[in-house]
């Protein structure tokens, strides 16, 4: 009877220590969750952006992230997207 209970509690704590391990190493790396596919063509407020993201797979764009959270991509070369871009830097370097 000891070696049984033995045995469950050491698969138990075999089961904890490889979650465990398993949540650590995935959770370290840096996945991007989202990426851009297609573009919008349509010049976006500077107000409401309060960051933004470079992506070069698949497309190269900029993804710009509102107050809200909404994620919108646009063509990089754009001169107002190099302009909204420098003034959200300006912004956190103000922070």
């Amino acid at each position: 009877m000891k070696l049984h209970t033995a045995a469950i509690l050491l698969l138990l704590w075999l089961g904890i220590l490889t979650v465990h391990t398993v949540k650590g190493s995935a959770s370290s790396q840096s996945i991007r969750k989202f990426s851009c596919v297609t573009l919008s063509t349509k010049q976006l407020n500077v107000r409401n952006l309060v960051s933004y993201e470079k992506h070069q797979v698949p497309i190269n764009a900029i993804m710009f992230i509102t107050a809200k959270g909404i994620r919108i991509c646009v063509s990089a070369d754009q001169k107002w997207v190099q302009t909204a871009i420098k003034r959200i830097d300006e912004r956190r370097a103000a922070k």
